[in-house]
């Protein structure tokens, strides 16, 4: 991936800026009035590291604990409990038995039968309360525009099933499995967060990512839907906020993280991302819902129809989250940071997007549409 001069001065521009933004960030937050043990599981992840950031921030004292294949030196004066979420691994979660914390936040449980082991391990231990990460896919069905934390929940026919099924179809019922173990080994001190979308520097998925790279590339862009159309997202780092907020208060039940608070239009997320763009030929052709299924199979990440099954996938209530005290960066700032961060990359990596329509796609979409 090639960069010119401009394009080069100003992705560094923003990698700094992004820095300047991450060290101010920590200089604001005040020092909570009783630094806490704290355990984190993962740390190095997605959510990881703006979260163990947050709580140093306010003079927590963190332990982590994880597999140490991900980012190794990360965080290296850190405590570190090395281990495997599942408790029939070698190691499993047995350097977790007699560990007593103040507060637990748990955003790697993808398992019910992993969050429990670790879960009743802590409990018994004397932890204080826990924070589990699950996910906005945690509801069983998306068509009500604007549903709040008390719709249903998804289920599953067999909860023994340690598999997200051939269309991750069991990813959002094994969420609710372990937001329920949790909740059974802390009851009473446990607090569940419903992200939707999670994006920001440091998402890997490349769902958001691919937005902003596309419009750095030029061109005639494809975009689905209609500019109207609703989104919601949660930069990672207001997220990591959020959790530290209600961790430290002891606030229970469940919180649907998802931003911002007022709606916003897909048609302001391409506009922005086009305004982030270095490039200085960029045309937007849109194209409606009932339009797309001519084009045939494509994988346009995080925008979803405004109709039918999914028309409130992206209108999910955040006001028990924002009242708890939920914050928002502007969508702007978290495409630019977003570029930043992704130019920081290895090249190869750079090149190999994980989401999105390939060149090769979205020509031949193009092309069909004249």
């Amino acid at each position: 991936m090639r960069q010119d001069r401009r394009e080069f001065l100003q992705v560094s521009l923003a990698a700094g800026a992004l820095l300047a933004t991450r060290a101010h960030a920590s200089e604001d937050r005040a020092k909570a009035a009783k630094p806490l043990d704290v355990l984190v599981f993962g740390g190095t992840g997605l959510i990881g590291p703006p979260l163990v950031e947050a709580l140093l921030a306010r003079g927590h004292k963190v332990v982590i604990f994880n597999r140490g294949k991900t980012k190794a030196d990360l965080f290296p004066d850190l405590e570190r409990i090395k281990g495997d979420r599942d408790p029939s691994k070698d190691e499993g979660v047995k350097g977790l038995e007699g560990r007593k914390f103040d507060l637990v936040f748990d955003d790697t449980g993808y398992y019910p039968r992993h969050v429990k082991t670790s879960s009743e391990i802590l409990a018994k231990a004397g932890s204080g309360h826990i924070v589990y990460v699950s996910s906005i896919s945690a509801y069983a069905k998306n068509e009500a525009v604007g549903a709040d934390e008390t719709a249903e929940l998804g289920t599953m026919p067999d909860p023994t099933v340690e598999t997200m099924g051939p269309q991750y179809e069991f990813y959002g019922p094994l969420k609710v499995l372990c937001e329920k173990a949790a909740e059974a080994a802390f009851p009473g001190k446990c607090t569940i967060v419903r992200p939707g979308y999670i994006v920001g520097p440091g998402d890997g998925s490349d769902r958001f990512t691919y937005w902003p790279l596309r419009f750095q590339r030029g061109g005639k862009i494809l975009v689905p839907g209609d500019p109207t159309d609703p989104i919601q997202v949660i930069d990672v780092r207001d997220l990591a906020d959020l959790m530290v907020k209600l961790g430290e208060s002891r606030t229970t039940g469940a919180f649907n993280a998802c931003g911002p608070r007022e709606k916003l239009a897909w048609g302001k997320v391409i506009e922005e991302c086009q305004k982030a763009s270095t490039a200085k030929d960029i045309s937007v052709r849109w194209v409606k819902t009932a339009d797309l299924e001519k084009l045939g199979p494509l994988n346009f990440p995080i925008w979803a129809p405004f109709e039918g099954e999914s028309k409130g996938f992206h209108t999910w209530s955040n006001a028990r989250a924002v009242q708890a005290g939920l914050t928002f960066r502007p969508i702007d700032v978290t495409i630019r940071d977003t570029l930043a961060w992704f130019a920081t990359l290895p090249e190869e990596r750079r090149g190999k997007l994980r989401a999105g329509l390939t060149p090769e796609q979205e020509a031949e979409a193009l092309a069909k549409l004249g």
